[in-house]
């Protein structure tokens, strides 16, 4: 996407700076001042999808989102690197370069699971994490095995991202959020026709599907120490709530809250309600 043609009507644009770490040029938000918070997307997102919830949070906190190699209007420079390991590593080369440390990092869907990878690489003392209804499942069955291969197979193919943003309409985008159960009004979901509408926005998540690799993180869910908040909505038909509750389950310091009422983007249908998990959650690491 061209930063040119958005920043006139881009949420929070003048909060924006853009920052050169290899192999990547970074798209980077920033609001407020405070303790540190990192605010990572899901796949196909971009930093528009905290708009709401960035005010709340900046009250007390610096808040920085990142759009994800690709994605948004950060610019991919290795191919390679949109699997779940590399972007990882990748932020934390941003993180320390940009002298981000911070005090939790704030995920949503696949977001989440990269928040937890960076909080196993931040050892000894990592960083709290939040899950917003937190992609930490994978498919079963056959599933498993096919959906991965399709990824990789449409992420090959020449022109599949032209085509797929050629052919993407408002009202096919509409269908697709609230295939999450998720409802937006117009204008937000014109945001994500726009990045819909970019064939290297597309790309780059077709082939963060393609090359997303989960078992390894969740086999570690045991041994990640990170005092987690894992956030669910019960009309989420993306995720469903039962995966953050088994993850959970699963983490030694760990809790899962329930939201009603919303779908797979609750942050942004209703950011009051999430904000009022999150703020006690933070208070909490001060006490």
């Amino acid at each position: 996407m061209k930063w040119a043609d958005a920043r006139a009507t881009w949420p929070l644009a003048r909060h924006s700076r853009f920052v050169t770490q290899k192999p990547h040029r970074w798209h980077l938000q920033e609001v407020g001042e405070g303790p540190t918070l990192l605010l990572i997307h899901g796949a196909g997102g971009a930093t528009h999808s905290w708009q709401h919830l960035f005010p709340l949070l900046a009250a007390h906190h610096r808040c920085i989102a990142v759009d994800l190699p690709g994605q948004g209007f950060t610019q991919l420079g290795a191919q390679h690197r949109c699997g779940l390991d590399p972007m990882a590593e990748d932020l934390l080369a941003l993180c320390h370069a940009e002298a981000i440390d911070p005090v939790c990092i704030i995920g949503h869907s696949a977001g989440a699971a990269i928040a937890l990878r960076l909080a196993e690489m931040m050892q000894p003392s990592p960083p709290d994490v939040v899950g917003i209804n937190a992609a930490l499942g994978t498919f079963e069955g056959p599933a498993g095995v096919l959906f991965p291969v399709l990824a990789k197979t449409i992420a090959m193919l020449p022109l599949a991202a032209n085509l797929f943003s050629a052919t993407a309409s408002q009202q096919s985008v509409e269908r697709i959020i609230k295939g999450t159960g998720s409802t937006l009004p117009p204008q937000e979901i014109a945001l994500y026709r726009r990045l819909v509408a970019s064939p290297t926005h597309v790309s780059a998540t077709l082939q963060m599907m393609a090359q997303w690799q989960l078992e390894p993180l969740l086999d570690r869910l045991p041994r990640n120490t990170a005092r987690t908040l894992l956030i669910t909505a019960s009309g989420d038909k993306a995720v469903p709530p039962a995966t953050s509750q088994k993850a959970a389950e699963k983490m030694p310091n760990a809790t899962c809250k329930s939201l009603l009422g919303l779908g797979h983007l609750a942050h942004e249908e209703d950011a009051v309600a999430v904000a009022a998990l999150i703020l006690p959650f933070l208070e909490g690491a001060r006490a």
